[in-house]
């Protein structure tokens, strides 16, 4: 009985030493009657609290873990949210002026775009700034040296030791912006507002547009359509789109649009533009496309990254070989949209036309003729090239009055085709024109390749023969007056009554005056051709008369109030012709009649005496335009019925979705899985 008696002794003992007591568990206690025990009972119910307390490592990664999220969630609403960057820099709701002048400084120091891109999002927050971008650097100036004494006294003494080379490099920018402006007036000879020898400048129209149709496309929410292929294949995928320039015409419109739709699919847009000229870059800011910095080495680790890289333009050979170069395995995910159709630009591509994934064209004679070329270099293609024309956009066919995403209850179709009525009187009366009228407008940059001085020519040719048509009218009707009454009794009652009908008919078309007048646009594009520029304005000078029915316009984004306006739209492609012609089914989409040359993309679109009128290219074709321009003039059914066929033709088949279903292919064929 002993030997059972010392083990639970034994046991007490060395458990009383772990515990901290002095006694056994089973020998009496000498404390007072009212002491309970709380140790006991409380670790039961906060054991968890105590282990998590204990576990010190679960609390700093869970700490880690936190701020590393959060900073994550800063670094990404800074980078892709730019309206934002301003709130970023405030505290007590006021602006921190000396952190804004580290961040314009800091940004302007080789990367003059991204400079633009911060200045533009401080212009927007303070009032009356001018919109032009040279005004707005030198607001950003201004801004910069608004700070106080006490913000200078707040300067590192580094900063101190290179304000001589900073002061340099402030000189030399202020020359840089002197030659780019110079540049620029050299680019495009600035034609004034009023001028007896050039016309008249006016628009744009964007603000009239607003108030018409009291709807801006600031307001858009995207126009993603969810239920369909595209949206399921790009959804939190990685594209890199190369935009070769910045320019307001087809190409970096077109690509910009495509950023938009992948945006606002769910996919993840980054741009690399190889050339900043042109007025896209704040329309970008607008859309929150996020635009790389550069187009080296920054621009070809994030290309590496990308499920696809989308190259807008047969430009970009340069850039597609030196990333292949860095990365060799990079050909295969780039799908190429190539929107020229001359040998010039196959030449410069041909390089590295066999080491990308896919070539895409927007037509089939496009296509034709760059596989003819291929041959001809013996140059073998990876795949199949995929033909993906372009579209109307949703913002113009929402004005057009054509069904797209962004209709809503109030905004429907029907109402806006009545807004649209009301936005083309608008217009019209701020050009000056009657109801009467033909406005015939052509709106591509000026080069030799679109044809603006041939057309100018034609139409010079048709009012000449308008002209010469009403004064032998006036000699007919002058020799009837003096023969008439001696043959009165031999007119029956029929023929009396047809000839004064047909008097009658002409003295209206006299009263009402109708005239022919050319609406020319991409006035200050950088794509425009300053020799050519010149050669038009040395045409028109020598032809006084023809200035009065000529209208020039800027170049803008903005064209639906112009379209809604105009009557006749005219694409005179030259040389292999259009490559496709995204003004034209625009113009289609609004009803407006199309005449253009016999070739390329337009002959595809076009069809003749259906919704448009062909002519040959060249100065042999000019004659034909202008019978076709006098056709029009004078017979308004036949030119509204061409409208009508060439918008059901572009509903039918040159909506947005008919588009995005055959970049599916493209997807599929190209994507990274």
């Amino acid at each position: 009985m002993e030997e059972v008696r010392l083990s639970p002794l034994r046991q007490i003992s060395v458990k009383s030493s772990l515990s901290g007591r002095s006694t056994p568990r089973g020998s009496p206690r000498v404390h007072s009657s009212g002491r309970t025990p709380p140790r006991r009972e409380g670790r039961g119910g906060g054991g968890a609290v105590q282990w998590f307390r204990s576990s010190r490592l679960v609390y700093w990664l869970l700490l880690i873990t936190l701020w590393t999220y959060l900073g994550f969630y800063v670094q990404s609403r800074w980078a892709h949210d730019n309206e934002n960057k301003v709130e970023f820099l405030r505290f007590g709701g006021k602006l921190r002026k000396d952190v804004v002048v580290h961040v314009d400084v800091d940004k302007s120091k080789g990367m003059g775009s991204v400079a633009n891109e911060t200045s533009d999002a401080l212009v927007s927050v303070t009032p009356a700034k001018d919109d032009a971008g040279v005004n707005k650097k030198r607001t950003d100036v201004s801004l910069s040296k608004k700070d106080d004494v006490a913000s200078r006294r707040s300067l590192s003494s580094r900063r101190k030791t290179r304000k001589a080379s900073r002061t340099s490099r402030s000189k030399h920018k202020v020359s840089k912006a002197v030659e780019s402006k110079a540049l620029e007036d050299e680019q495009d000879p600035q034609l004034p507002m009023t001028n007896a020898t050039y016309a008249n400048l006016l628009g744009p129209f964007g603000s009239l547009e607003d108030k018409v149709l009291e709807w801006s496309p600031h307001r858009r929410s995207g126009t993603c359509d969810r239920k369909s292929d595209f949206k399921r294949l790009v959804w939190s995928r990685r594209f890199v789109l190369l935009f070769h320039e910045l320019s307001m015409t087809g190409a970096p419109i077109s690509m910009m649009e495509l950023a938009s739709e992948l945006l606002s699919c769910g996919a993840t847009v980054s741009a690399v533009v190889l050339s900043r000229r042109g007025g896209l870059m704040q329309e970008l800011t607008r859309r929150r496309i996020k635009v790389v910095e550069d187009k080296g080495e920054l621009s070809f680790k994030t290309a590496m990254k990308a499920d696809l890289i989308i190259a807008g333009s047969a430009v970009c050979t340069s850039w597609i070989d030196q990333y292949m170069n860095h990365h060799p395995a990079g050909g295969s995910q780039i799908a190429w949209w190539i929107m020229e159709n001359r040998r010039e630009y196959f030449d410069r591509a041909k390089p590295v036309l066999d080491r990308v994934k896919m070539l895409i064209f927007l037509s089939e004679s496009q296509s034709k003729q760059w596989l003819t070329w291929c041959e001809e270099e013996h140059i073998r293609l990876r795949s199949q090239p995929v033909i993906v024309p372009l579209s109307v956009n949703d913002e113009l066919a929402f004005v057009a009055g054509i069904p797209s995403s962004l209709n809503t209850p109030t905004l429907s179709p029907e109402k806006m085709r009545e807004k649209r009525q009301t936005l083309r009187e608008s217009v019209r009366t701020e050009l000056g024109l009657t109801d009467a009228d033909m406005l015939v407008m052509s709106l591509s940059s000026i080069n030799p390749g679109k044809g603006q001085l041939l057309l100018l020519e034609s139409v010079s040719l048709a009012l000449a023969e308008r002209e010469q048509g009403a004064q032998r009218n006036h000699k007919g009707t002058v020799w009837k007056e003096k023969v008439n009454p001696s043959r009165k009794h031999r007119l029956r009652g029929s023929s009396r009554q047809m000839q004064s009908t047909s008097l009658t008919l002409d003295n209206a078309a006299g009263r009402q005056k109708q005239e022919l007048k050319l609406l020319l646009g991409s006035v200050g594009s950088k794509s425009n051709k300053v020799e050519y520029v010149k050669e038009m304005l040395s045409f028109l000078s020598s032809n006084g008369n023809l200035s009065k029915s000529i209208i020039w316009t800027p170049a803008t984004t903005r064209v639906a109030s112009l379209y809604s306006a105009a009557d006749v739209y005219v694409t005179n492609s030259q040389g292999v012709g259009e490559t496709f012609g995204r003004v034209t089914i625009e113009a289609m989409a609004y009803g407006l009649t199309v005449v253009g040359t016999d070739a390329g993309g337009t002959k595809e679109i076009v069809e003749h005496n259906v919704t448009g009128l062909l002519h040959p290219m060249g100065r042999l074709g000019n004659k034909d335009l202008a019978h076709n321009l006098l056709f029009l003039l004078r017979n308004q059914d036949a030119r509204r019925q061409m409208g009508i066929e060439g918008r059901k033709k572009v509903e039918k088949m040159y909506m947005k979705q008919h588009m995005y279903k055959r970049f599916v292919d493209v997807l599929v064929k190209c994507m990274r899985p």
